[in-house]
């Protein structure tokens, strides 16, 4: 999945968090949508401008900057 051609990041929409390309939906609004148990059909339904592939995107966009994320271990 190629999130870059669904997700834009622009600091003048939702003061910089990531939406889907060409709406003010965020990709945290998604996620929300989906932990709370909402189908992809619900969310389609719900949001008809939406596409599968705009979904499937938010979920790879939270996949790459958990990949990115590191914890470090520290004395306690």
């Amino acid at each position: 999945m190629d999130w870059q051609q669904h997700i834009v990041v622009d600091p003048a929409v939702l003061a910089g968090k990531p939406v889907i390309k060409g709406t003010r939906l965020a990709v945290e609004f998604m996620l929300g949508l989906l932990a709370q148990g909402w189908s992809e059909a619900e969310i389609l339904r719900n949001y008809p401008g939406l596409t599968r592939e705009q979904i499937l995107a938010c979920m790879a966009y939270a996949q790459a900057r958990l990949n990115e994320e590191r914890v470090f271990a520290t004395a306690g």
